[in-house]
Order: C-alpha cells, then structure tokens, then sequence
C-alpha cells in the first residue's frame, strides 16, 4: 500500500475536507462524465479502469453502469482514499494502490479506461497515458476529461482576487511537476500511441450562484486557498483577503463565473 509520503505529495492533500469536495466535484460533472461514457460505449457487463480514482465517486456511477457482470477497476495511490471507496463494499470493484508515476502499473486488462484531472498533476503524463494503453484490451478505449486552459477560469464581472487565486494554483501544480493545461498535448500523444481519436470537445460553462458548478467552485476557492496557505503559495493574509473579495463578488446582483476549460478527449487503440 501507498507511504505517508505518497498522501503527502498529492498537492490538493488527502484529508477529510478534500474528500468531501472531491465528492461535491463529483456530483457537480456527474452529467458531464454520464454523457462522455454514454458516447465511448460504456455499458453493462463491460469493464473499466479507473484511473486515478481518488475516493471513487465515479467508480461506483461506473460500478453501476456496467452491472454485476461488469468490472471496474479502481487505482490511486492514496490509502485514505481507497479505503473510503472500499468501505462501499461493492463487489464489481477492486481497488490497486499503486502510484502512478513511481510503482509498476498493475497487471490487469479492461475494455475501457477513465481519466479526468489526473494527468495534470504528474510529471510523466505521456507514460501513463502509454500504461493505460498498453492495459487496454485490443479495440479498447480510454475517455478523458482534462483542462486544456484553466485560465479561462473568470469572474464576470472581473473580480482580480479570483484571478490571484487562480493564478496560485496553476503555479502550485506547475511548481510540483503538473501543468494545468495537459490537454493541449493529449490528443497528439494518443495518435503517437496508435488511438483514433472518436471525439473532442471543449466544455466550459458560464455559471450563476445558485447552480452546482458555482457550488464545486466555490468549495475549491475555500479549500484551495487555505491548502494553499499550508504549502507556502499564499500567506495567511492574502487567503483571507481572496475569499472576503469572493464572497462579496458573490453576493452582487449579476455575478457569474466562467468555468476552467476542460476538453473531453475519446480515443480507440
């Protein structure tokens, strides 16, 4: 199983909090994932990966899609967060602890592989993208969602406290090995790994306060800013000062938020 080390590097943290969010987040996009496993084919008795699963919000919606005869597969590096998907006792899922980047891939095979918000946090997105590949039955096809500009993230009207913050993340993660826009490079390496690609398509909303996606962005503002803080990106005076600045912008008749830019990417090997 993963070190302590491992839940430490995760640059959004393992905690309960970021659990919490996580499944926020989940609910949020749940739409968004739907539609994409919709169009890639997935259905029951199929099997999947899921990549990077984190506490498994979405491998229990994909547990449920492919049906007792189907299989997924759930992989992370976090204890914590395999231990809060395994407490679902579901027996069409099983869990591999394994980091991605630094531990041999697990021999398992699937018909399809699930990855969203993962391959902008490592160093080596382009191998994990090629183990993906190589786990995949012939004919199998991965389905990613990932940010190809996460700058579009906007207040409307301009709230340059938002833009701070984002500005911080995107830093946060480069500074950790990540890049926040991985998705401009993905479509090329798939094709260098012998995919077609079947689609891709930007999604980016323009959202209002009492929406979920304003929800999903708010908690993050909130959480991330005080992760933050704990990691040395932004003192203890600037978190405060971003999210006394947010709430205010929020509470203006007519705010909206621009969405950071996701490309959802379906591929066939």
């Amino acid at each position: 199983m993963a070190s302590t080390v491992a839940e430490e590097q995760y640059v959004l943290g393992t905690h309960d909090e970021e659990i919490e969010r996580l499944g926020l987040q989940h609910r949020a996009w749940r739409p968004s994932a739907f539609a994409a496993w919709q169009a890639a084919g997935i259905r029951e008795g199929h099997s999947v990966l899921d990549v990077g699963s984190g506490p498994g919000y979405a491998a229990l919606d994909l547990a449920e899609t492919v049906g007792s005869r189907g299989h997924v597969i759930a992989i992370d590096k976090s204890e914590r967060f395999l231990r809060a998907l395994e407490s679902a006792r579901r027996e069409n899922i099983s869990t591999h602890c394994v980091d991605l980047e630094t531990g041999e891939f697990p021999k398992v095979r699937a018909q399809y592989a699930w990855c969203r918000w993962v391959l902008c946090f490592v160093k080596h997105p382009r191998e994990i993208l090629a183990n993906m590949a190589t786990a995949l039955d012939p004919g199998g096809v991965v389905v990613l969602h990932e940010y190809f500009d996460y700058s579009t993230w906007r207040a409307v009207p301009p709230c340059p406290e938002l833009d701070e913050f984002v500005s911080a993340v995107m830093a946060s993660w480069r500074e950790t090995g990540g890049e926040p826009d991985i998705a401009r490079q993905l479509p090329r390496w798939l094709e260098e790994l012998q995919f077609e690609i079947r689609q891709v398509r930007p999604i980016v909303n323009i959202v209002e306060s009492d929406t979920m996606l304003w929800a999903w962005l708010r908690t993050f503002i909130d959480v991330g800013r005080r992760r933050l803080t704990d990691i040395g990106y932004l003192t203890p005076e600037r978190s405060e000062r971003i999210w006394e600045a947010f709430k205010a912008f929020e509470a203006a008749p007519g705010s909206r938020m621009i969405t950071p830019g996701v490309l959802e990417i379906v591929a066939r090997r």
